[in-house]
């Protein structure tokens, strides 16, 4: 973590003689944003960067999408089939709750070798309106509430939370169409599930709007804006983890800020888990049950899926799928932590930035 943190001061030392702000705002955004921990210590120290006659303090009041995009595609992609899994066992409820491997086989042997690929092309182009609509907001939302001042970390979670408010309202349509077409085709074992024709995103839209109603594009609204303080309860139990550690240590290392950042991230996956079940049931909208009242997914109509779930298949009926989501968080953490350096690397090359601090 030290030598980490001693080359990221060196590239903002750089930053801050040749592009100034925008350099810090590359090094802030590759820090938060693309191991998706949060390090306070990192933090403050590039707040504060000793030039060799002044010290600079850098303002750091937006973040570059970029990064955090490249990086959610990559991941996204090479962990695909496990959201795959995922997405089978949370909507087919009569799909056994087998190992994630199994499943797949399952899947491959059933629908063909690239199968478990099917909508992937719908999900990364969601992921990059998404990704594009959240930075593009907090970034808007945090000029005109910080105005050139440093930021605090209640701001950045209150401002994060808007964001993705906004984010939910706007793109909520994007994920009920690459929902439904990363279903289609698939073999169900629920004789409830009514198949879907559609031919390609567009006509995904036309279609649901033609069949459903223009407001059958926000199914699932109000489980997804309650999904949104997913990222508070990871950022919780993160901070409590690591205050526990330095009482023992004087630092983290990065070993220490990757296990903590997986295990937050875990529970808070664990925690939320049924609302992204009854996401996914309300966003694939297929279903025979319960036809009416489901546009908008209200509160009365969340309730009643998780009760459905829990009278059917037990309290474990809400988890299935879970295994396959979690490998994918800690797989994904893991592949963002290995990129990481040469992410860094790359992006300060563009910039024309030299390392002048040997490790």
């Amino acid at each position: 973590m030290k030598q980490v943190r001693w080359r990221l001061l060196d590239l903002c030392h750089g930053a801050t003689k040749r592009l100034g702000d925008f350099g810090l705002q590359i090094v802030d955004h590759l820090v938060n944003q693309s191991l998706g921990l949060y390090v306070p210590t990192m933090r403050m120290e590039i707040h504060s960067v000793v030039q060799t006659d002044s010290l600079v303090k850098a303002s750091l009041y937006t973040r570059g999408t970029e990064p955090r995009t490249a990086g959610s595609m990559t991941a996204m992609t090479v962990f695909f089939p496990l959201d795959t899994a995922r997405l089978r066992l949370q909507v087919d409820e009569k799909r056994k709750s087998k190992t994630t491997p199994a499943v797949l086989l399952e899947i491959i042997k059933e629908e063909g070798l690239l199968a478990p690929y099917r909508g992937w092309f719908p999900v990364i182009s969601s992921l990059c309106c998404s990704n594009f609509v959240y930075f593009y907001t907090f970034n808007s939302l945090k000029a005109l509430w910080v105005k050139g001042q440093h930021s605090t970390t209640g701001k950045d979670l209150v401002l994060g939370v808007v964001a993705g408010v906004v984010n939910v309202l706007l793109t909520t349509p994007l994920w009920v169409v690459n929902t439904r077409l990363k279903l289609q085709g698939a073999k169900f074992r629920n004789e409830d599930i009514v198949p879907t024709n559609y031919k390609g995103i567009i006509d995904a839209f036309h279609q649901i709007i033609r069949d459903e109603g223009v407001l059958a594009l926000w199914n699932g609204t109000f489980p997804s804006l309650l999904l949104v303080f997913n990222p508070a309860i990871q950022f919780m139990f993160y901070e409590g983890s690591k205050r526990k550690l330095l009482k023992k240590q004087l630092q983290l290392t990065s070993l220490d800020a990757f296990v903590i950042g997986a295990i937050a991230k875990a529970v808070a996956t664990t925690l939320t888990y049924p609302l992204q079940t009854v996401q996914s049931i309300l966003r694939f909208g297929r279903h025979r049950l319960n036809p009416e009242n489901r546009t908008l997914g209200s509160l009365r109509n969340v309730l009643y899926l998780l009760q459905q779930r829990v009278r059917r298949f037990g309290i474990m009926g809400l988890y299935k799928g879970l295994e396959a989501k979690l490998l994918q968080t800690v797989l994904t953490a893991a592949l963002m932590f290995l990129v990481y350096e040469k992410l860094t690397a790359a992006t300060f090359t563009v910039m024309g930035l030299k390392h002048s601090r040997k490790h």
